[in-house]
């Protein structure tokens, strides 16, 4: 499963079009994000995805779950989002 990493400074425009690219590609994306900035830019980002894709028939879902990761040595969590069609 490929793993879209998501900051607070992310574009939401450009993750949604890398979201759908790869769900157009391999059905399902895990994106993560560690912070309540990232995770709002991932909730947005997942929002224009389900735009860009209800044209051609995909309902995109996700599944909230948490991850640990390690940042500069150090252990933190983040929310990942596994998305991938309904």
């Amino acid at each position: 499963m490929e793993i879209l990493k998501v900051s607070s400074h992310s574009s939401p425009n450009s993750v949604a079009g890398a979201i759908a690219g790869v769900i157009r590609d391999h059905s399902i994306v895990e994106v993560q994000a560690v912070g309540a900035g990232a995770a709002n830019q991932a909730i947005k980002s997942i929002a224009v995805a389900r735009g860009y894709l209800a044209p051609i028939g995909i309902d995109l879902v996700c599944i909230p779950a948490f991850a640990s990761v390690v940042i500069d040595g150090e252990e933190r969590t983040a929310i990942k989002l596994i998305c991938e069609p309904r």
